[in-house]
């Protein structure tokens, strides 16, 4: 069996496979362009990607294929139609990032509502020292303690940010993007009563029809003038046009992205020209990447292949 692997850069060099390569004929690739990719995968029995894109025009020359394992939750870079046609299963690694990323998600509103970076400047540059006061209070900062907390996506990861939230003291929400009806102990409300009522809303859907550009012009001006927005899901559910002039204009108070609609982004994206820098905080696309979770995603990821090997349903994302 060939397994191949198309980009373990992503994955950071401190990572090994031995778990994945123990199970066949492996061969690793650290980047692959899109070019590069039907030469590589055309005689695998089983590709393994992160990032790569596998539509139907490359997978077409991939006459072994009868697996695909994405080390992700999402695979909305996978041409899932056409592996049907195939018989190609697909499979993900549910739930390996769960902690990784709302640990994430409290860091980026920590940094933005508490003007971290402020103050830790303040003190290194050695204005601190010079000012002979004990304290300085330049920006001020609030609690999450009696705010109102509104979650978009309430799968595991919502869930357990949800959780963190209510012990802080603040009241947690969510909105039902799906529609589906399931036991949750928060309010479900309307996206229109999330959107108005809450002073922290964190996003944390994976990017489908639904979800493409669910926050826009429209919605952010729904929101409180002194609300955040983290967004650790995926970047095209926020029109980045739209946010970067809702935080220059003071619509909103700030926003903390981890994701963006192109990544990394363009220099001219208007996401990355806001002028109030101080209002916004960016990291790229690291909230699922601790080294734990990067382990479990390995791991998981031979476990799917050998769950497979063995005739055995593990983690497919259609059936």
């Amino acid at each position: 069996m060939k397994i191949v692997l198309l980009d373990t850069a992503t994955m950071g060099d401190d990572m090994e496979f031995s778990c994945i390569e123990r199970l066949g004929e492996c061969v690793k690739y650290k980047n692959t362009l899109p070019e590069e990719v039907p030469e590589r995968i055309k005689d695998a029995d089983v590709v393994v990607i992160n990032k790569v894109l596998l539509s139907r025009d490359v997978l077409q020359y991939a006459k072994n294929l009868k697996l695909i394992c994405v080390f992700a939750i999402g695979y909305n870079n996978i041409d899932i139609e056409y592996c049907k046609e195939r018989n190609i299963r697909v499979r993900n690694v549910p739930g390996y990032c769960v902690e990784s990323v709302c640990q994430h998600t409290f860091a980026l509103l920590f940094m933005l509502m508490e003007n971290l970076r402020y103050y830790d400047d303040f003190v290194k540059c050695g204005d601190y020292s010079k000012s002979g006061v004990a304290n300085h209070l330049g920006r001020p900062f609030f609690e999450i303690a009696g705010k109102k907390w509104g979650i978009i996506g309430m799968g595991a990861i919502g869930r357990a940010v949800a959780d963190c939230a209510t012990s802080f003291g603040a009241e947690v929400c969510y909105s039902s993007i799906s529609g589906a009806v399931r036991r949750e102990k928060y309010e479900n409300v309307p996206l229109e009563t999330l959107f108005k009522e809450c002073d922290i809303i964190s996003v944390h859907a994976p990017l489908n029809e639904k979800t493409m550009h669910l926050i826009g012009e429209k919605e952010l001006k729904m929101m409180k003038n002194t609300a955040y927005i983290v967004n650790v899901g995926r970047g095209a559910v926020i029109d980045e046009k739209a946010l970067a002039d809702a935080v220059d204009s003071g619509i909103i108070s700030g926003a903390a992205l981890d994701v963006f609609t192109t990544e990394p982004p363009t220099e001219n994206s208007p996401i990355m020209n806001i002028k109030n820098r101080e209002r916004i905080v960016y990291t790229p696309h690291t909230a699922w990447s601790s080294v734990e979770a990067r382990k479990r995603c390995i791991s998981m990821t031979a476990e799917n292949i050998e769950a497979f090997v063995k005739g055995e349903s593990r983690n497919d994302v259609w059936s």
